[in-house]
Order: structure tokens, then sequence, then C-alpha cells
């Protein structure tokens, strides 16, 4: 579908699920099927987008939940309070590393709505965090693609069997090993 239609699929699935899908958008590119100029704004305003749709999560969510529901999600008002007061002291530091990290974006955004970071303060420390990111899935492509024709010779033919062979010996020998030891 990217192939085909280019920019006009490109981006609603990188507002879903941007490291992927720019990571086969700089494949297509290294392919030149899909341009890496028309690609980096594509990815980088859908990134902001989809963050931004889960910061809008994370604020309206808090102000819809019952103080029950708040309870049982482990959101006192002691912890919403310290919350708050962590993202009005460190809340740029704490959006760039999780987004760069890419293990707690999720949380970090939802907190950010939730904390009511101010949404322009937000959008500037994202917008910073997108833009290396989304160029690194996106070279991480394109290395990829670039490499691919390489990687497919290598692994034809006996070449494949003879690394499945090898790959197949080494788990049982370690599958063996284990086996052993437990005994």
């Amino acid at each position: 579908m990217l192939s085909s239609y280019g920019l006009w699929v490109l981006t609603p699935l990188a507002v879903i699920e941007g490291p992927i899908v720019t990571v086969i958008a700089g494949y297509l590119a290294s392919l030149s099927i899909l341009s890496p100029w028309q690609i980096v704004p594509c990815v980088v305003i859908a990134d902001i987008v989809g963050d931004s749709l889960l910061y809008l999560v994370g604020r309206l969510a808090l102000g819809g939940l019952s103080p029950a529901w708040r309870d049982r999600l482990g959101l006192s008002r002691r912890r919403l309070f310290y919350l708050m007061r962590g993202f009005r002291r460190k809340g740029t530091r704490i959006l760039v590393a999780a987004k760069l990290t890419h293990a707690a974006g999720f949380a970090a955004l939802t907190a950010a709505g939730a904390a009511r970071m101010p949404f322009v303060e937000f959008l500037v420390a994202n917008t910073l965090a997108s833009i290396p990111k989304s160029l690194f899935f996106l070279v991480l492509g394109y290395l990829f693609g670039s490499a691919y024709g390489t990687i497919a010779k290598w692994l034809s033919g006996e070449a494949a069997l003879v690394l499945l062979a090898l790959g197949l010996g080494l788990f049982t020998v370690v599958y063996l090993q284990r086996r052993r030891v437990r005994r």
C-alpha cells in the first residue's frame, strides 16, 4: 500500500504506529519508491498528532474518572499532586527521555495530559524529540534496504542451509546443557 499510494497511506499509518512505518518508508526510499524529503515531515507531523491524541486522552480521561476509579488506578490525590509537580519541574526532560528511549512513551504522554502540562510546552518538547527519533528510524530502514540485496545473496542456497544447521546445532547443545544442569 505504501509503494502504491505513498504519503496518503503513510500519514495515517504513522499516526498509529510511527516507528515501524518509518522504517518501512525508509526501506521504500532506498528503492527510490518514496522520497526521504517527503517522508521526514510526514512522519514527524504524524508522530506529533499521535502523541497529541495520547496527551488529550490523559487530559480528558483524568477529569472524567470518578474518585473511586482514580483510587483503583493508583491515582490518589497525593500521587496526582506529585505527578503535576514533576511535569511542571521536569516535563520537557521526562517527555524527551520517554520518546527517545521508546520504552515509556505511552505512559509519559498520557501522564503529561493528566498532569495538565501546558500544551505549547508539550508540543515543543515533543517536536524536538520527534525529529531525531524519526530520522533515526528512517535511516535504519534506508540502510536495511540498501543491505537487503547483499544479505539475500549471503543467505541464498547452500549458505542458508549451513547457517540453519549451525543454528539448530547450537540450540540443541544449549538445550541439552541446560537440561543436564537442572538434573
